[in-house]
Formats: C-alpha cells, sequence, structure tokens
C-alpha cells in the first residue's frame, strides 16, 4: 500500500454515494505498501479500504475481487467488495480502477509465536480448499515467468557475487518449475503474499480476524503459499533460520485441515527457496526501479537475500554433493 494518486474528499465522496454511503466522514492515507493507491474511509456505515489500482488492469482485476467475495461467503476472514446498485464491485475514480472493502478490525502479530502461526496455518488450508470452487483462473502474476523477466532488470545493480547468487537460483527454480516434481503439486488459487502485515488478530480474544490484501494471488502450487507464510512468519529476523516450533505449529495446523501429499513433502525445500528469491527479487526491483509515490515505504531486500542463503545452505547440508540442484 501507497499513495500514488492523490484523492480529494469530493471525489472520494461521490463514488461512496453511488455505493450507498451518504457522509464521508474522513479520508486517510495509507503509508504502508507498494503497490497500490489506499485509503482508510470512515462513513456512517463504518470503516473501509479504498483501493485505486496503480498497475492492475480492469481485466485483470475481476480475479481478485472475485475470489475475495467468494470466499468471504465461504466463512473465510476476508475483506468483501462493496457493490453498486447494478452488482458491480470494480469501479472507477480519478482515471483509476478501484475498489471499496470493509475493514477487518485487529492488530498485527509483528512478533507471532506459535499459537499465532497455528492459527494462519489453519485459516491458510480452509482458503485453499474453499478457492477449489472458485470458477476463475488467471496466473499467479509474481511467478516462475515474472521471475525470467524481471532477474535482466535488476542484475546492473548487483555487484558480482550477488548476481552470481541471483542467477544460479532462477536457474534452478526454472529448471524444477518446468519438471514432473512441480507438475505433480496440487494447486489452485493462492494469496500469494501473506504476511504478517496482511493478518490481523482480535485484540481481546486473540483470534485471527482478518487477511487481506489479495491482489498478488493467482493460480499456482498451494505449496507456494505455505512456503511463503512459512519465510514470514517462522524466522529468526537475523539469520534468517526457520524457527522450529513456529514452523512445527504452522505446518502441523495447515496439516490437521489439508494434508501436505508425498510430492509436496519432497518439494517443501525447494518451494521455501523459490518464495525467499521471489521476495528477494521484488524488493530488489522496488528499491532499484522505484515508482514515485506519497507515503511510500521501500523494504530491504537483504533481508530476504538472507533467507535464500539459509534455505540454499540448508540444502547443502541435506544434501553433501549439492552444487545448484539437489536430488
Amino acid at each position: 500500500m501507497a499513495v500514488y494518486t492523490p484523492v480529494s474528499i469530493e471525489q472520494a465522496a461521490g463514488l461512496l454515494r453511488r455505493l450507498g454511503h451518504a457522509r464521508l466522514d474522513a479520508l486517510r492515507g495509507i503509508g504502508a505498501g507498494i503497490e497500490n493507491t489506499n485509503y482508510h474511509v470512515s462513513t456512517e456505515r463504518g470503516e473501509w479500504v479504498l483501493t485505486l489500482f496503480e498497475r492492475l488492469t480492469p481485466l485483470q482485476l475481476p480475479f481478485y475481487l472475485r475470489l475475495m467475495q467468494h470466499l468471504a461467503r465461504h466463512g473465510l476472514p476476508v475483506p468483501e467488495p462493496q457493490a453498486d446498485g447494478e452488482g458491480q464491485i470494480l469501479h472507477s475514480l480519478c482515471g483509476k480502477p478501484a475498489a471499496l472493502v470493509n475493514l477487518l478490525a485487529g492488530q498485527h502479530a509483528l512478533a507471532p509465536g506459535p499459537a499465532q502461526c497455528a492459527q494462519l496455518g489453519q485459516v491458510l488450508a480452509r482458503l485453499h480448499l474453499a478457492g477449489q470452487s472458485f470458477p476463475l483462473h488467471q496466473p499467479h502474476p509474481r511467478g516462475a515467468r515474472w521471475w525470467a523477466k524481471t532477474v535482466p532488470q535488476v542484475l546492473p545493480f548487483l555487484d558480482d557475487e550477488r548476481a552470481t547468487l541471483l542467477r544460479d537460483e532462477l536457474a534452478v527454480q526454472l529448471d524444477f518449475n518446468t519438471s514432473a516434481a512441480c507438475a505433480a503439486l496440487p494447486r489452485g488459487p493462492i494469496h500469494a503474499d501473506l504476511f504478517r502485515d496482511n493478518v490481523v488478530f482480535d485484540e481481546h480474544t486473540q483470534r485471527l480476524s482478518g487477511i487481506f490484501d489479495f491482489y498478488f494471488a493467482g493460480i499456482d502450487a498451494w505449496l507456494f503459499d505455505l512456503a511463503v507464510c512459512l519465510n514470514d512468519w517462522c524466522i529468526e529476523p537475523a539469520s534468517g533460520r526457520l524457527i522450529d516450533s513456529h514452523a512445527q505449529a504452522l505446518r502441523g495446523a495447515y496439516q490437521s485441515v489439508r494434508a501436505l501429499d508425498d510430492a509436496e513433502q519432497k518439494a517443501l525445500p525447494m518451494m521455501l527457496r523459490a518464495a525467499a528469491l521471489r521476495f528477494w527479487l521484488s524488493r530488489l526491483w522496488d528499491l532499484h526501479l522505484p515508482r514515485e509515490a506519497t507515503l511510500l515505504q521501500a523494504k530491504d531486500p537483504s533481508h530476504f537475500e538472507r533467507v535464500l542463503r539459509e534455505r540454499r545452505a540448508a540444502a547443502m547440508a541435506a544434501h553433501p554433493d549439492f552444487t545448484s540442484t539437489p536430488p
């Protein structure tokens, strides 16, 4: 989230009236994140998030918005896009596609423990199972094709050692992505970006009360989604190592709802590397090829470089003859 497109009170109020809100009480820019323009909106009907989409097109957006609607109607704690009088959930504001969703109440668990990790694991598995009946299809936008296109754009900004690491890991991942082992992985809609700052917990009950920001979602291996969560919720920040108690809680709770099959069990180490590569690469891209934005907060690429190195080291420890691709 960031603010690329300024929205006036009058402009926001006009859209809100079309969505059945009589009064706009407050409009505040949200500075976290980097992809879209976001505002916190208060009306007589409660608290909302207004999003203007800076990169996604009207052709892409129905997948994300309908997926959120589908999951919310299946009992998942997901924001539901608000419809106008004709049932449309994709709107236009300031020349940009826009959506209004209900604000999910709660607080982030920025230093989660095993209990929070377990709740996330259960909800993630429920999300995957509910997504099986979702009828739309759209590829994961930050999957292997995006990696292959983006690596050459960031290589000029890296020293030789980091460039070699990035090239090598990309080659390993592209090889795995075209393998029979990857093709065997169960797949469907994934969130693809379920970090701690995209989840909230009720401050009184400490129950998971909301997951949001579905705008990197797409069809991909469910295991990738699990790997993204493990790499963010279950690590020591200084080293990038997985914390066993947290990882076991998250993975065990996920499997209590949807058990991983043999192919997934074998592929998890490689998928943990894939998830680390994806976020190292996107942070490099956002740092070195930024867009202008008010309240833009760039994120440090070195964190996921460290995570990737740790995942590669773990693969080497498990397979001493490891060079690039483990057996």
